[in-house]
C-alpha cells in the first residue's frame, strides 16, 4: 500500500519516535483522547478490526484469528529493536501456536520488497501485512516502533507495549492467557 507523498516525513517522525522510545523518552501507554480510545483497564476495549492483504496475497484480519491469543506487532525493516524481537516471536509461534497463540505482523515500511526480504531472512512463520496510516490511527496512532498489542481470545486489547519489550514478562502474560484456553 502506498502511503502518499508525506511518507518520507512520516518515516522520519517514526524514526525519531523510535529513538526517543529507545532512550526512555517515548510516548506513554495512554492513547490520545478521541472517540475510539482503547482502554487498558478492567473492561478492555475490542481491538479495531481490519482487513489487509498478507505478504502471501491471502486476506488477513483480526476476525480470522478470533478465539486465539493474538500478539499484533507493528514493526519496520529499518527499526533495529523491531528486528531484534523477531527471532523470539518466531520461537513463540512455533512453541505456542498449537496452544492458541497467533502472532500477526504489520509492517509500517513503504516498500513491500524489503519486508518480503526480511520475512525470508528471519524465517517468519506468522502472517505479515503492510500497514498504513489509517490502520495506525485506528490503534491510537503508531508514534514509535516497535509497538505490540496483546489481544485476548475475545478480541479485547489486554496489553500495549511500546518500544523494546521485556520479552520474559510478555511471554509470561501470553502463557497466562493461553492457560485460560486450555484449563
Amino acid at each position: 500500500m502506498q502511503l502518499g507523498r508525506n511518507s518520507a516525513s512520516r518515516k522520519l517522525r517514526l524514526l525519531l519516535a523510535t529513538m526517543l522510545v529507545a532512550a526512555g523518552c517515548g510516548a506513554s501507554a495512554k492513547t490520545p483522547q478521541s472517540g475510539n480510545v482503547i482502554r487498558f483497564v478492567r473492561n478492555p476495549d475490542a481491538a479495531p478490526e481490519f482487513q489487509l492483504e498478507g505478504l502471501d496475497g491471502k486476506p488477513l484480519s483480526l476476525a480470522s484469528v478470533r478465539g486465539k491469543v493474538v500478539l499484533l506487532n507493528f514493526w519496520a525493516t529499518w527499526c533495529g529493536p523491531c528486528l531484534a524481537e523477531i527471532p523470539r516471536f518466531v520461537a513463540w509461534q512455533t512453541t505456542y501456536g498449537a496452544a492458541g497463540l497467533q502472532i500477526v505482523g504489520v509492517s509500517m515500511d513503504d516498500d513491500s520488497t524489503r519486508v518480503k526480504r526480511a520475512y525470508e531472512k528471519y524465517g517468519l512463520n506468522y502472517p505479515v501485512a503492510m500497514g498504513d496510516t489509517q490502520l495506525a490511527e485506528s490503534f491510537g496512532g503508531v508514534l514509535g516502533l516497535p509497538l505490540s498489542y496483546l489481544i485476548d481470545p475475545d478480541g479485547r486489547v489486554v496489553g500495549r507495549y511500546q518500544g523494546e519489550l521485556d520479552l520474559a514478562q510478555l511471554e509470561s502474560k501470553i502463557k497466562s492467557l493461553l492457560s485460560r484456553l486450555h484449563p
